[in-house]
């Protein structure tokens, strides 16, 4: 299917939107980074004193509890309260969901005290989420028996919001429309922190297109394309990041067009 992936990076460059992060400490840099080679700004605060008027002066929010304290739940729920309050998408990226009861619980905590608009993580920890008896690697994915899709429009129909599993193939469904995005290298998996830019990367796109299953399939599109350009250019992962963010930065219509893989499911 041709979806015009690379409009919505257009929006993204020519509004600039700010995208408020509470985010995981060990990709942080690579997660603003990712956000403004795109385009759009990215800011990071955490404290509470401060994270209700700063998501009110936002386009999206994205939390992600992969360096998780009580602490910075508490932050989280008082963003998202005043981005619900705003009308802006959240992103919650569940890093880490079934590998401790502790990311269990404060997952389903955020899950049940805000509106989360879009759900994202690798297959274990999406399953996980979905009640599924599962493990997860650390931040790693862990199998899962169960097809993918069929979890993810379960999950999405009963949480009323967006779903995006990330992996070899990622999936962004809403329950109705389910996109699978078949772009990227392998490489990606050869460094830190892909998975967090990824939900930065979705975050950015939800802060400008109101179709937010359109909006997530089409920045894990960009992003991978990125990849694959990156992936071309060198063999080794130090470089690979390097060139990860300049190709994300100086993407154009001809090579997105020419080069994205999704397809409808």
């Amino acid at each position: 299917m041709q979806i015009d992936a690379y409009g919505i990076l257009e929006n993204v460059r020519t509004k600039k939107p700010l995208v408020h992060h509470l985010t995981n400490w060990v990709t942080i840099y690579d997660c603003a980074n990712i956000v403004k080679v795109l385009g759009a700004s990215p800011v990071m605060a955490h404290a509470k004193e401060e994270v209700a008027e700063m998501s009110a002066i936002a386009s999206a929010l994205v939390l992600n509890i992969g360096t998780l304290t009580t602490d910075l739940i508490e932050s989280m729920k008082i963003a998202a309260k005043s981005a619900n309050k705003k009308g802006i998408p959240v992103i919650l990226d569940v890093c880490g969901a079934g590998a401790t009861k502790f990311r269990d619980d404060k997952s389903l905590e955020l899950l049940n005290e805000a509106r989360i608009d879009v759900i994202k993580g690798n297959a274990s920890e999406i399953a996980r989420i979905a009640g599924e008896d599962v493990r997860t690697k650390g931040v790693d994915g862990g199998f899962v028996r169960r097809d993918l899709i069929e979890i993810a429009i379960e999950l999405a129909e009963c949480r009323e919001c967006i779903v995006v599993i990330t992996g070899k193939d990622d999936i962004a469904t809403d329950g109705d429309t389910t996109y699978a995005v078949m772009n990227g290298d392998s490489m990606m998996a050869d460094i830190v922190g892909t998975g967090c830019m990824a939900a930065s990367v979705v975050g950015t796109f939800c802060a400008v297109e109101a179709d937010l299953a359109r909006a997530a399939a089409s920045g894990l599109c960009c992003f991978e394309i990125a990849a694959e350009l990156a992936a071309g250019e060198c063999s080794t992962p130090g470089t690979f990041k390097e060139k990860l963010f300049d190709r994300a930065y100086s993407l154009t219509r001809e090579q997105v067009e020419g080069m994205q893989r999704v397809n409808l499911r």
